[in-house]
């Protein structure tokens, strides 16, 4: 059972930024922030996860059984992430590939201590056993000296490329011949950029990538020696009610400073052909994948490459919902949809392997997704993308981009985009 206890802070900006730093004095850590993007289905500005009572943490095998055992017993809300891999735990497939972060394939923890904010209330929700705490936790979060703190103690931070440009130019040629044999029609291929024996402050580095990119999904995760700092701007999954809603993005574009030209790449975004088909393949692959719980004829696509304007960039997003059965457990739901479409390809299953077969690095966390799901079943999941993903015993940093190749793509115009997606976190790590 909880305490629940709502609190108006005098200023709800301060008050978020003095919350996340009073934060990191626990081992976990889960921060989900909307940066006040106003979203038709949003249900919080900002929620804080601290404190484990239980926690889960596994390999793929067997995964989603053991997330659903974990998530019926607990009967509270939980908080984690999902990593790429369980992939295998789902289809007959492998990960094989260089792994320089080591982050378990799922982790998920029940939280003694809970902050929902939305407009200028923060509800408080404390376990039983702590909610004595709730004052004293409030008094040290206001009284909370924010200092400046330097994103990295690494005088020059050297991020090197897993993949060379001509490299990645001859394996998206590969892919292409895929695509050409009709093997597949479309595939998510991604590359690492990494950096070794670094020393970060990752609550700074999560401060600057939020401040350049403010996404709809941003996410401070912390399990004891590990991060993502993630700035998502893409739903993954979302269940409330009976109702599930993905919305999955293709299509990107570049922003500018002058407002005549931002205004028409936004306008060339819009009814650039490839853009559009790789976003409408993928809206089939969701319709496909929401099907195999939905009820009979539910499945319904609410907007059709709509193009949103994001600090970084522009981004062409779907929206497909479906309606479940009121008894149909939200792990399945998760289960019958992982990974998601737009960093998978089609058909997914295939698409899977070429990847597995032409990327270098073990996607890991990295097109994954974190989340929660609440007692009564309700769940919200990102994608995990223009996130930056650190292991601080490893000393190891690294971040992950990629693109849709299609028949129409071009290697070069492919390196292209995958740069420009990198430069905010590239910006941020070396300062």
């Amino acid at each position: 059972m909880r305490k629940t206890y709502t609190y108006n802070p005098n200023n709800i900006t301060s008050f978020k930024e003095q919350l996340l730093a009073w934060a990191q004095q626990f081992y976990e850590v889960v921060w989900l922030d909307s940066n006040n993007f106003k979203n038709a289905y949003s249900n919080f500005d900002a929620v804080l996860a601290v404190d484990a009572l239980t926690s889960i943490s596994t390999d793929y095998h067997e995964g989603f059984q053991n997330l659903k055992e974990y998530q019926t017993n607990t009967n509270d809300w939980i908080f984690g992430y999902l990593s790429y891999d369980l992939k295998n735990d789902v289809e007959a497939l492998y990960s094989n590939n260089f792994d320089g972060l080591q982050f378990p394939e799922l982790m998920f923890f029940q939280p003694k201590k809970l902050f929902f904010i939305k407009g200028e209330d923060v509800v408080i929700q404390y376990l039983n056993m702590v909610e004595d705490e709730i004052e004293d936790d409030i008094n040290a979060i206001i009284s909370y000296k924010l200092t400046e703190k330097t994103a990295s103690n690494n005088k020059e931070l050297k991020i090197k490329r897993r993949i060379h440009k001509d490299e990645y130019y001859s394996k998206v040629e590969n892919m292409l011949e895929h695509i050409h044999r009709g093997d597949i029609y479309e595939a998510n291929f991604c590359q690492e950029f990494y950096a070794e024996e670094v020393t970060l402050n990752p609550l700074a580095i999560y401060a600057n990538l939020n401040h350049i990119s403010k996404p709809p999904f941003a996410t401070f995760l912390k399990f004891e020696d590990k991060y993502i700092l993630s700035a998502s701007p893409e739903r993954y999954l979302k269940k409330q009610g009976n109702t599930i809603i993905s919305q999955p993005i293709k299509g990107t574009a570049k922003r500018s400073a002058n407002l005549k030209e931002d205004k028409e790449l936004k306008e060339a975004l819009k009814i650039d052909e490839k853009e559009r088909s790789e976003n409408i393949m993928i809206v089939d692959l969701v319709r496909n994948d929401l099907s195999k719980t939905a009820t009979k004829g539910s499945v319904t696509v609410k907007e059709l490459c709509e193009v949103y304007t994001f600090p970084q960039v522009h981004q062409m997003i779907s929206t497909v919902a479906s309606i479940v059965n009121k008894d149909t457990h939200p792990i399945d739901i998760i289960e019958t949809t992982f990974p998601m479409g737009s960093m998978t390809g089609a058909p997914k299953v295939s698409a899977m392997k070429i990847i597995e077969a032409l990327e270098e690095t073990k996607r890991g966390v990295y097109s994954g997704a974190v989340g929660y799901i609440s007692p009564a079943g309700d769940f919200d999941f990102n994608v995990i993308i223009r996130s930056i993903l650190y292991n601080k015993t490893k000393q190891y940093v690294s971040f992950s981009v990629g693109g849709a190749i299609t028949a129409k793509s071009d290697p070069v115009k492919e390196y292209e985009e995958c740069l420009i997606k990198a430069k905010a976190m590239r910006e941020v790590l070396e300062n």
